[in-house]
């Protein structure tokens, strides 16, 4: 049977007995940091026998992979490091020595646990985290990434170019794989740090691909400046977005684009990814402001939502942090990792309204839980500031070609009361003026608040200070507050 097309109890069972024989036969045996876990909470793995007994351990955190005083590599503690005794014991390698020889059986276990390949995170908002990946996971990210074609509703024949940077990143490398699973012609560019925007405009000339892959900034980017240089590329029916949040608005605008340059109905696919898990996952293709959720692979992981503050587990549908565990995973292994992500419309197993897919889906909208934080505008009290608010409100604007949010103290003083300066390159022709009272007034409706004032750039000094062709992620907020 297709794995999007199984019953709802099949896959349950399915999770609970995969997600059993994990935790006793790879995950407590061979990882450093949950062996001793287990044995400082007193678990017996052998009691975890379904989902709902992932609550009996504790949870995972960034804070656990970062390097201390005394364990400058803590990350290594996570890597599944097997006893190579114990493994040759285990009767399919056994099986395998006498049917194949010894040298085959020990090339079957390197190929499972020896780590060959890695990815990293941003390291935007804590020091950057390494994850090794063995053949073993190699596998699995090629099979998630050819279940990523196939929710986007993409064929063999169509091509694609992979606008991701070129980087120790998930989003980058998950479609590479993506490619050479699904048997997809893709063609990789870097993004803008390899090949610039031009070079970017120049290769999708050249292999007039259907898809278009990228971060949703410098896709945007890239589209509105072909644009503006009379490009026609009605060859186009999908944007595939990935690396970052992308609102309603900033996809109305990319279809807009796309439109305006011969293109007929484009559908945009949104994905959301874990460099954690070491996989990605996608909606349907879309129309701007539609949303179908994340489709899951409940065969290779599970999801959890909890209550971000008690830690308590949520019920279906119910909102809250994402918590994941791996159930087939080897070299870096994260067992219950709050993820920090909070999504609002929890986790349903309801089939998909508009593919028929009966896996679970992430529903709803998805933000940071470290998003908001308090600002001080004045001498009284504090503001909570919502910034993923903020970013939905400017890139919903049509006006508005790029923008920065800078937070400074008045006179650059530490114990002064903060500023918020909107920096903005607005669309040519625009009303500056009208533009800003525009600004000010949704601001004012969306988080009582308004900017301290407004600096206008031209769009190359703007690409500058969002540092969108030599970043891995354009810096939309900059704290230029001095630090006390």
């Amino acid at each position: 049977m297709r794995w999007d097309q199984q019953p709802v109890t099949a896959q349950r069972a399915l999770q609970n007995d995969r997600l059993h024989k994990f935790l006793n036969d790879i995950v407590a045996p061979f990882s450093p940091h949950y062996r001793q876990l287990f044995a400082e909470h007193k678990i017996d793995p052998r009691h975890i026998k379904t989902v709902a007994d992932l609550q009996c351990l504790p949870f995972t955190s960034k804070r656990d992979l970062l390097p201390t005083d005394g364990v400058p590599d803590k990350v290594r503690e996570f890597v599944i490091t097997p006893e190579l005794a114990a493994i040759k014991r285990r009767p399919r390698v056994i099986a395998e020595a006498l049917l194949h020889g010894r040298g085959a059986a020990e090339r079957t276990i390197e190929r499972e646990f020896r780590p060959i390949f890695l990815t990293a995170t941003t390291g935007r908002s804590t020091a950057r985290v390494s994850f090794v990946y063995t053949d073993h996971d190699l596998r699995n990210l090629r099979v998630a990434g050819a279940r990523l074609i196939q929710v986007f509703g993409a064929t063999t024949k169509m091509r694609g170019v992979n606008m991701f940077p070129y980087a120790p990143h998930l989003g980058f490398w998950q479609v590479v794989f993506a490619g050479l699973e699904f048997g997809m012609f893709l063609v990789g560019t870097g993004g803008g740090k390899v090949l610039g925007t031009e070079g970017n405009i120049t290769v999708i000339d050249q292999v007039q691909p259907e898809a278009i892959i990228g971060m949703p900034t410098f896709v945007y980017h890239v589209l509105r400046q072909a644009h503006e240089a009379g490009k026609r590329w009605p060859q186009v029916t999908r944007i595939v977005l990935g690396g970052e949040k992308c609102p309603a608005g900033m996809r109305r605008k990319m279809v807009g684009l796309l439109a305006e340059m011969g293109a007929a109905d484009v559908r945009v696919c949104t994905t959301y990814g874990l460099t954690e898990a070491r996989m990605a996952w996608g909606e349907c293709p879309m129309l701007p402001g539609e949303r179908s959720g994340y489709h899951l692979f409940p065969d290779l992981g599970v999801f959890e939502v909890i209550d971000p503050v008690t830690g308590e587990v949520r019920g279906e549908g119910g909102p809250g942090e994402l918590v994941y565990t791996p159930l087939d995973a080897r070299g870096s292994v994260v067992i219950r990792y709050r993820t920090g992500d909070y999504v609002d419309g929890g986790i349903t197993w309801e089939p998909c309204p508009y593919c028929g897919r009966t896996v679970p889906r992430i529903v709803g909208e998805i933000r940071r839980t470290v998003s908001s934080q308090e600002l001080r505008f004045d001498k009284i009290k504090g503001t909570i500031v919502n910034f993923d608010t903020l970013q939905h409100l400017l890139d919903d604007l049509p006006e508005v070609g790029e923008w920065q949010i800078e937070l400074r103290k008045r006179n650059n003083d530490p114990l002064d009361v903060d500023e918020l300066i909107l920096h903005l390159a607005p669309v040519a022709g625009v009303d500056q003026a009208e533009l800003e009272r525009k600004i000010r007034a949704r601001f004012q409706d969306e988080t009582e608040i308004t900017p301290n004032r407004f600096e206008v750039h031209l769009m190359a000094e703007m690409l500058q200070r969002i540092k969108l062709e030599t970043s891995l992620k354009e810096v939309r907020v900059l704290d230029s507050r001095p630090k006390t």
